[in-house]
């Protein structure tokens, strides 16, 4: 009789079997293995532990299935005050509440297993740490507190989610100075000393906690971002080899003639894309080329699953951490000026009223002309500036010009089909010497938007389409971009309000994005523009990488994907490898759709994390840059309301702070929460989004990463 096969499959069979928790001698008894494959299905059930599958009880002497007894794997989320959220690993699960003392010994973004206790508080279920799966933070920022001895030094961590001390033993590294009241330290936990008090071994000195580049740390650290490559990865990429080929040259179309250019912000470092635009008699010809990442990164290398580990790149003030080592997204892979590179062009025929009449997909060999900035082009096409037309010469001004007439084109005829445009002002740290990028020469500013971003925007969309419809028409596989229509409760709260403005009677019954389009050109200009745009974008659905089709409700396209930004999206490494298997430029077999679902959803929540870094770092040097400035009195809109205050944005800083109820003593207010303002009982004053207000700075902290205002005009009103 042939041995049973010692695999996680198998085992994980073996506990669906049978009705009741295992062993480990009922695990032996049915696999009678070896000494060595004990150790085997020891490592196995720990795999299968980590994966949240099975539970093991009595120190690792049995185990259990999670499926079947009731509890639930997540990530935990903490709260400053102690208590804590698992976010459910099943996202057709609530969020579950977990109090301080259900919390056992699990941290700020560790997987655990929580059982469901038999009441709940408010609308969330609650629940108790089983087990803790996996330490998601080994390494944390800490701001020391104060010496205990030469190298022991006391530390709180610089996330206040994390409600506990550590005594911090610098003594093994090799070089220490003494360390000041506030400087941030990483440091990695080893033992439970006390209540809230934890010991750990000091891992580096990051430096004083008013550096952009120590904030910056901070924050890939509290958000796991990935920093330096794997060895292997990094020598794969070395073995990369520059040159192109014959066989290449030869299956490819030579486009090397053509003046294209690469147009980009003026820090940028990687070129994924370049443009060609030349007329015709019926219109124009747009050539889009995108870098063919692809041809370099096999599928199943070391480059290539790290590439899908990390999603994308993740973008800093002052630093990148790329979804592909330098050698690869700065150089071989990059469309630098004056390279043979390859490329994956969607050549692309419009009418004269920006109508595509055709597209076609081919590999090619390209040599950008000109790495040009959005600021230059818009100099030389729009304020037309002699000298800087002179230094980009007649044939690429002559291309660029016809650039900005197909740009114009297409922006025209996608308002019209209702793509949504908010008119909200994004925030931009600015520095004014490149070469020393410090808090004395940052700024934020709201980004400044040149016609030059209109083109690229417009013709990567619609390259963008061009792949997607291609894909789609053939009945091949894709991973699409999809943007679901809005929260519709929100946009109920939303016209609620409206109804009591002076365009009730222009409401449209019917909500697409033509109609938010015509409700955001209604507004524009009037006191409750900022209340629309502000409270419409925040009933938007977050865009996701899914194998099925469902439309992109922001740009109003029927179909859509990410394929012109492959050296910093994995998404778009997908697409291209579909696209290039038809087209006969490499062999690929595409994903069942459901491995492919499971790839969107990690690509989707790789991309929220990026966001969320952005969101943070952006909220954290904001704050470093009010921290001097407490005191001042700034105009602001209220861009938020709720019953214990509201937030006002500062657009000439851009920073946003809140003023505290408490601080407001000329009445009684209390919360609408219908019409999302709050009311005086005696004065009838409102207080509500979009409202201008002066407040005065009163108080700054970073840690908390919290801005606090006060009304300026209270005492006017008493």
């Amino acid at each position: 009789m042939a041995r049973k096969k010692i695999n996680s499959k198998a085992l994980l069979k073996l506990f669906y079997d049978l009705p009741h928790p295992l062993t480990l001698k009922d695990i032996y008894k049915r696999f009678s293995p070896s000494r060595k494959e004990k150790r085997k299905i020891q490592g196995i059930l720990e795999g299968l532990e980590q994966d949240g599958k099975i539970i093991s009880f009595r120190h690792k002497r049995a185990y259990g299935l999670v499926k079947r007894m009731e509890l639930i794997k997540g990530t935990i989320e903490l709260h400053p005050e102690g208590f804590g959220f698992l976010i459910p690993d099943d996202k057709r699960r609530k969020d579950i509440y977990i109090s301080k003392d259900n919390l056992k010994d699990a941290w700020h973004k560790d997987a655990v297993v929580v059982a469901l206790l038999p009441y709940q508080r408010g609308k969330s279920p609650e629940g108790r740490v089983v087990k803790v799966v996996k330490k998601n933070v080994e390494e944390i920022p800490v701001l020391i507190s104060r010496k205990l001895t030469k190298t022991v030094y006391m530390a709180r961590p610089a996330d206040t989610k994390l409600p506990f001390d550590f005594i911090v033993d610098f003594t093994e590294l090799d070089r220490f100075d003494e360390l000041s009241q506030g400087q941030v330290a990483i440091i990695r936990p080893t033992e439970f000393y006390e209540k809230n008090v934890f010991f750990a071994k000091g891992v580096r000195i990051l430096g004083k906690l008013d550096e952009i580049k120590v904030q910056e740390e901070i924050v890939k650290i509290f958000h796991s971002i990935p920093r330096e490559f794997p060895k292997e990865v990094l020598e794969e990429a070395k073995m990369v080899s520059d040159k192109i080929g014959s066989h290449e040259l030869s299956s490819r179309r030579d486009l090397r003639d053509l003046d294209f250019v690469t147009i980009d912000g003026k820090n940028a470092r990687d070129f994924d894309d370049a443009i060609y635009v030349v007329r015709t008699g019926s219109g124009y010809k747009l050539f889009v080329a995108i870098a063919d990442v692809t041809h370099y990164v096999k599928v199943g290398s070391a480059l290539d699953k790290e590439a899908r580990d990390r999603g994308n790149s993740y973008y800093f003030p002052t630093s990148v951490e790329p979804m592909f080592p330098p050698r690869l997204s700065n150089d071989l892979c990059s469309l630098n000026p004056g390279k043979d590179r390859l490329a994956v062009v969607v050549e692309m025929d419009f009418n004269n009223h920006g109508e595509m009449r055709g597209a076609k997909l081919y590999g090619a060999v390209i040599k950008s002309k000109m790495r040009l900035t959005y600021s230059q082009v818009e100099r030389a096409i729009i304020n037309n500036h002699k000298g800087e037309q002179e230094k980009l010469g007649d044939d690429i001004v002559s291309m660029l010009n016809c650039a900005k007439e197909l740009a114009k084109l297409l922006y025209t005829k996608r308002e019209a089909r209702g793509a949504i445009d908010f008119d909200i002002p994004e925030p931009e740290v600015i520095f004014q010497d490149l070469e020393e990028k410090e808090l004395k020469n940052m700024q934020i500013k709201p980004r400044f938007r040149y016609f030059a971003h209109q083109i690229i925007e417009e013709f990567m969309i619609a390259a963008n389409e061009a792949v997607a419809n291609f894909l789609t028409q053939l009945d091949l596989p894709c991973m699409y971009r999809v943007h679901p229509e809005p929260d519709q409760d929100k946009i109920d709260s939303l016209f609620t309000i409206l109804k009591t403005t002076e365009i009730a009677d222009k409401l449209p019954e019917d909500i697409d994005s033509r109609a938010i389009q015509v409700l955001l050109d209604q507004v524009k200009g009037k006191e409750y523009e900022f209340l629309v745009n502000r409270l419409l974008l925040r009933s938007m659905m977050q865009a996701v990488y899914s194998p099925k089709n469902k439309g992109h409700f922001g740009l109003s396209s029927d179909c859509y994907c990410h394929f012109t930004s492959p050296i910093r999206r994995y998404a778009d490494i997908i697409v291209h490898r579909i696209l290039k298997d038809y087209l006969g430029l490499d062999r690929y077999n595409p994903l069942k759709e459901k491995r492919m679902k499971k790839l969107g959803e990690h690509l989707s929540s790789r991309e929220r994390v990026a966001l969320a870094c952005e969101r943070e770092i952006l909220k954290r040097l904001t704050v470093l840059t009010m921290q001097n400035r407490v005191g001042e009195v700034f105009t602001g809109i209220i861009s938020s309301v709720t019953d214990f205050g509201f937030w006002v944005e500062i657009k000439e800083v851009m920073a946003e702070g809140l003023v505290r109820l408490s601080t407001i003593i000329d009445d009684y207010y209390l919360f609408d929460h219908v019409y999302q303002r709050l009311i005086g009982k005696r004065h009838g004053r409102i207080f509500q989004i979009g409202n201008k207000v002066q407040v005065k700075l009163v108080n700054v902290n970073l840690d908390r990463q919290e801005i606090d205002f006060e009304l300026v005009d209270v005492e006017k009103n008493n």
